[in-house]
């Protein structure tokens, strides 16, 4: 990745209950993007890119201080998530012949489930920063200790923002630990690359290179099967606009109430980068490019954003806006959800003496 030397914004993003301060920095190039993250949960919080006419607009949901970020109506905007993203059956897992029960925190369908780390996961801890000016890039690094949420070792994970001149954006998490545990560490950006946080994103157009997905029961939890996407409406091999087929009858659909699956990556590519998502805009002509290490994609289509979800204090989103139904996607590149209690999954195990490494990386353009 090309990068060049520019200087970090820091500024204050206001202070926790405890009284402790969170910290947001700003990343830019030379091209007018910027992207702005904060302490608090290692938080994408902003990213602005130009569209076809040069307009630059912020294209993610957020808050415009920690107080959205921390409060309880929080649906993960921006957010690294862990120890797990995505859910666990029950709450429950065994290692190494030990029965561990996590904290549960969702229960779609009315089946309880462990979901994105827990009622305090990564998401909700405040991260030591280590800005690296002559990387355009920053580091927040977190030591989950043993026990946490239900996990068993502590857990050191770094998280790696960095911005180059050619409108790249990655995001890089790398962890060790004392003793065995799981995990899958996520980032949950919610887009609209419009610029414009009124509209749907059902008028965008998506690709996944995946030709199978992960069918789940009512509850959102994997059945174990992997399904080929052939004439279903989670046939994303060729670029389709995200709202054409939501309305079909299709059980995937009706358990999720629309898209929120995990898709299989063709040809995950361990050592280095494939393309998972390229997602287009044709209205402002920006597209989205998301690479990947891992072995899926989950494509969240904001089926559980309305306006209800934002009441309360410090609840509205940035400039007061309630974020709508289906106003933002996410494409989460992970492992697969519920994979510590599927051993036909590649294994979540992380082990004393391994390194964990989740790599993703943003490419924006417009035309």
């Amino acid at each position: 990745m090309k990068s060049r030397i520019h200087a970090i914004g820091i500024a204050t993003f206001g202070q926790l209950s405890d009284g402790r301060e969170a910290q947001i920095y700003t990343l830019s190039n030379q091209n007018g993007m910027s992207a702005a993250v904060s302490d608090y949960g290692a938080t994408l919080v902003s990213v602005f890119t130009p569209d076809r006419d040069g307009e630059i607009q912020d294209l993610l949901h957020g808050y415009d201080s920690v107080d959205g970020y921390a409060g309880s109506t929080n649906p993960y905007l921006g957010n690294t998530v862990g120890r797990f993203g995505n859910r666990i059956s029950d709450g429950k897992f065994s290692l190494d012949g030990k029965d561990y029960t996590l904290t549960t925190n969702n229960d779609p369908g009315g089946v309880s489930c462990h979901l994105h780390g827990g009622v305090d996961g990564f998401n909700r801890r405040l991260w030591l920063a280590t800005p690296k000016p002559d990387e355009n890039a920053i580091t927040f690094t977190y030591v989950s200790v043993d026990g946490e949420e239900g996990y068993p070792g502590t857990l050191t994970t770094h998280v790696t923002y960095q911005l180059n001149d050619d409108n790249e954006l990655s995001w890089t998490a790398v962890a060790t630990t004392d003793a065995p545990t799981i995990l899958n560490i996520v980032q949950h950006a919610y887009w609209n690359l419009s610029g414009d946080h009124t509209t749907t994103i059902n008028d965008h157009v998506l690709m996944l290179t995946c030709d199978r997905y992960l069918p789940t029961n009512v509850g959102l939890i994997p059945t174990g099967e992997l399904a080929s996407v052939a004439n279903t409406p989670m046939d994303f091999t060729q670029p389709t606009v995200i709202g054409a087929r939501l309305d079909q009858a299709f059980e995937a659909l009706e358990f999720a109430g629309g898209y929120d699956h995990c898709w299989v990556l063709k040809q995950p590519n361990i050592n280095g980068l494939a393309l998972a998502a390229c997602v287009k805009d044709p209205k402002s002509g920006r597209t989205m490019e998301v690479y990947t290490n891992q072995v899926g994609v989950q494509f969240y289509g904001g089926n559980f954003l309305t306006p209800e979800d934002f009441q309360g204090e410090f609840a509205s989103g940035k400039g007061g806006l309630a974020y709508k139904f289906r106003t933002a996607l996410c494409l989460e590149t992970e492992g697969f959800p519920d994979a510590p209690n599927q051993t036909n999954f590649p294994s979540p195990v992380l082990r004393p003496g391994e390194t964990y490494e989740h790599r993703m990386l943003y490419r924006f353009s417009a035309e």
